[in-house]
């Protein structure tokens, strides 16, 4: 028995059950990394081949173990700050947009963002960060941010807080000092509690209607590469529908959107913003 890796058939097995739970299409590229994930769950449950867990997986008493299958198959590595220009956007030209028009009356002193897909944490604590630095300004206003995933492994590490140095090398000594404290004998730092104050995490799967209140702002990068056309349309078309009209939707560079756009006009290359539909 091979467990070192899936074979064709068991691969194509996995491939279609996260597909049908997540909308994410694993390539055939990926096996070697499929096979080591899904072998962590063989160990924990102590399962003897991967067609035996596959088909505990599949069964009725294998309900329980699906968050924890997707748990380890869909969590990416990410970093504070990743790709620094989409921040810069954020704390300069979209809050002084948001501050002017609410000072003309066009907004309520009101900022909700979502960090959709946002892993272990980094995306939306970066963006509090940036709502922090411009605190003097927003003194007044009800600041939101909502950070989702569907691996509820990956939102326990978020909701702690607590990060390697590897995950904090783009953020400067200012914002360190500031918004982080050293964990005491370990290579860890803390975010601290003011900075966790401003982001609440939810578990959401991206194919399914987030049901919650609009929001001002979306970042998903890094994600939908992971889509076919198909489940892509739909989690595009769930995102636009969870925008504010005016609301603005961030991607990363190869997210491959074009034509999927509906009610977003681009405005530059991972810029995105929702029109008015009166």
């Amino acid at each position: 028995m091979n467990l070192q890796e899936l074979s064709s058939d068991e691969f194509r097995a996995f491939q279609d059950f996260v597909y049908r739970n997540s909308g994410i299409r694993i390539p055939i590229t990926k096996r070697t990394l499929l096979s080591n994930r899904v072998r962590r769950r063989l160990k924990a449950g102590g399962f003897d081949g991967f067609r035996t867990y596959f088909e505990f997986l599949t069964s009725p008493q294998g309900r329980d173990e699906l968050d924890s299958f997707l748990d380890v198959v869909t969590t990416n590595e990410t970093f504070f700050f990743r790709t620094e220009t989409h921040f810069e956007w954020f704390r300069t030209e979209f809050l002084q947009a948001r501050i002017t028009g609410s000072t003309g009356g066009q907004h309520e002193k009101r900022l909700r963002v979502w960090s959709a897909a946002c892993s272990t944490g980094e995306e939306p604590y970066s963006l509090a960060i940036c709502l922090m630095e411009n605190q003097l300004r927003l003194r007044d206003w009800k600041l939101e941010i909502v950070g989702t995933d569907i691996s509820e492994q990956a939102l326990a590490t978020a909701r702690e807080g607590r990060y390697k140095e590897r995950a904090i090398e783009s953020v400067n000594q200012k914002q360190l000092r500031r918004y982080f404290a050293q964990v005491r004998g370990e290579p860890l730092w803390q975010v601290r509690p003011a900075l966790k104050e401003l982001v609440e995490f939810h578990r959401h799967n991206l194919m399914d209607p987030i049901d919650l209140l609009p929001f001002d702002c979306v970042f998903i990068r890094n994600v939908l590469i992971y889509f076919d056309r198909a489940s892509k349309q739909v989690v595009v078309d769930n995102l636009i529908n969870a925008l504010v009209d005016g609301g603005y939707l961030v991607v990363g560079p190869s997210e491959g959107i074009f034509g999927m756009l509906g009610a977003l006009k681009k405005r530059s290359t991972f810029l995105y913003q929702k029109e008015s539909m009166a």
